[in-house]
């Protein structure tokens, strides 16, 4: 599954994945290949990544969205935090 996240000044990752979890704002949850379609905010907290080859990844964000669709995750961020 490929992965686009995204804040307002620059592209922040972008690539095939395994796995992205993130903080939704009714709680956390994780999307798989062929992960059903989906629309959610998401609130401040950390963008976990597992990308195709076995690395992790860990953003810290301060909220924003994410769709997933046709094995595409968006995620679009307000911030990203150190």
């Amino acid at each position: 599954m490929n992965l686009l996240m995204l804040s307002p000044e620059k592209e922040i990752f972008s690539g095939e994945v395994k796995s992205v979890k993130v903080p939704g704002t009714d709680g956390q949850f994780e999307m798989l290949e062929r992960h059903a379609a989906i629309v959610s905010s998401l609130q401040k907290g950390e963008v976990r990544v597992i990308k195709s080859n076995g690395e992790k990844l860990t953003f810290g964000i301060t909220g924003g969205f994410v769709e997933c669709l046709h094995n595409q995750v968006s995620v679009l961020v307000s911030g990203v935090t150190q």
